[in-house]
């Protein structure tokens, strides 16, 4: 056979080898899509027999679920109160007639004036899908709210508690720049920082004495509404190392008064005759000196005071328990604050831009409480607190003087004291989680147990 005719053959044997196997390659291809129908078939019948009404019988719903089902959804509108918005202009744009908003008043009057809502609070307005109000709810304060509701031709109201928790936390942090960057840095905000720094006010001015390399280590309450948190609680227990300086402080509630207060270890009460600073945070740009330039009167004089550069309206706060001696005009020293306090001593706050509410000669003050706000006032170049103390008429430099402790721990409490401080001892420096002890030839062991050979 010529190689041509051989050729010819193979060509010729190729296709019918070809021709038989393509009814294999449609056998197989309809057993295929027979099994899927087949598995179909199945999944379907297994699904009417376990699913359906007819395979299961379906379980009768809960009352609280038909009610779901069944109310209609509800559109939340928030708007937040701002300043000097009244309730009628505030429901007006909400589509309140006049009529309705004071009929609304009124009904609610009994229970909450709300003329009295507070700018910066939220009022939450609940609408169905036909958009008419189904009730509306406003933030009394953090524990408790109203609600509102159309009922009848007016509207019923009632005050209800917030889902409030209290949540015992503890955070430990460094100082890189600022006290109040270092609570951010730790996941907190500038209130708490702004409380741990009133805790050790009497020791530490947070601003000249604080340095890179301070820490930090509380524990606190933290207060948490509807499970978001919305405030702080108490400081329980601080530990704060200012310059490699330990101090610590323990609240102790009096159960006999009710009083609360801090004390450290030993039972020494925090408090001093004096705190260190009238201001949580302010910039000092003048010191007390015998001889300074003023600023307008462009001569040397005496200083005797430090002055605290702040914006206007930082809260100023009386540095000791004492009584308003004057709260008013004062010359070049503008709008002042002069307190007399024991042991001779008084103090000066000059140029304030207001006065705290209840502040007038005669009034009874306590360390801490806020009296006037940082103001311009008088002979001022700029916003600034000036501050001074005598004592016996001659002045007294703030910076440099060291003051008393106040009252120590009552010795009848000194038991309970103890045992509270040793429990948020415990809570400060919880023990570090032991780490599981590895046994001798324990890789061993395990590989033998496990059947395969040490490596």
């Amino acid at each position: 056979m010529t190689r041509q005719a051989e050729r010819a053959q193979e060509l010729k044997f190729k296709r019918a080898s070809r021709r038989r196997r393509l009814p294999l390659l449609a056998r197989r291809l309809i057993a295929l899509l027979g099994g899927l129908f087949l598995l179909a078939l199945l999944g379907w019948g297994l699904h009417r027999l376990f699913f359906s009404p007819v395979g299961r019988r379906a379980e009768p719903a809960s009352p609280l679920a038909r009610i779901l089902r069944l109310r209609p959804p509800l559109r939340e509108e928030k708007i937040t109160i701002s300043l000097g918005q009244n309730l009628a202009g505030l429901l007006a744009g909400c589509g309140f007639s006049p009529v309705e908003v004071d009929r609304l008043r009124n009904d609610v009057r009994p229970v909450y004036n709300l003329d009295s809502v507070r700018a910066g609070r939220e009022l939450r307005l609940y609408r169905g899908e036909d958009g008419r109000p189904a009730f509306l709810e406003y933030d009394v304060d953090e524990r408790k709210f109203l609600r509102v509701r159309p009922e009848g031709a007016g509207y019923k109201s009632e005050i209800l508690p917030c889902a409030v928790e209290t949540r015992r936390m503890r955070i430990q942090g460094v100082v890189e720049d600022i006290l109040i960057s270092a609570f951010n840095a730790a996941g907190e905000g500038d209130i708490l920082a702004l409380d741990f720094a009133e805790v050790f006010a009497w020791d530490v001015d947070f601003y000249i004495d604080l340095r890179k390399g301070d820490r930090f280590n509380l524990v606190y309450e933290k207060i948490f509404r509807g499970g978001m948190p919305s405030d702080y609680g108490k400081i329980l227990a601080a530990e704060f190392w200012n310059q490699g300086k330990p101090l610590q402080a323990f609240r102790f509630t009096y159960p006999d008064t009710g009083r609360s207060d801090y004390f450290d270890a030993e039972g020494k009460s925090l408090r001093k005759e004096f705190m260190k600073s009238p201001l949580k945070y302010g910039r000092i740009t003048s010191r007390f000196t015998s001889s300074r330039l003023h600023p307008i009167r462009k001569i040397y004089r005496a200083h005797y005071a430090v002055d605290y550069a702040a914006p206007v309206g930082t809260p100023v706060k009386a540095t000791a328990d004492g009584r308003v001696l004057a709260a008013g005009w004062n010359g070049g020293a503008g709008r002042m604050v002069k307190l007399q306090h024991k042991g001779g001593y008084q103090t000066m706050y000059l140029h304030l831009s207001r006065f705290a509410e209840g502040i007038k000669a005669g009034a009874a003050v306590a360390g801490g409480q806020v009296i006037g706000y940082v103001g311009n006032s008088g002979e001022s170049t700029g916003p600034h607190l000036d501050y001074r103390i005598t004592q016996h008429g001659k002045p007294v430099n703030p910076l440099g003087a060291r003051f008393q402790p106040a009252e120590p721990l009552r010795p009848e409490f000194r038991v309970a004291f103890d045992s509270q401080r040793a429990a948020l001892v415990q809570e400060l420096n919880p023990p570090a989680p032991q780490a599981k002890p590895i046994w001798p030839f324990s890789h061993l062991k395990k590989g033998l147990f496990a059947g395969k050979s040490p490596r």
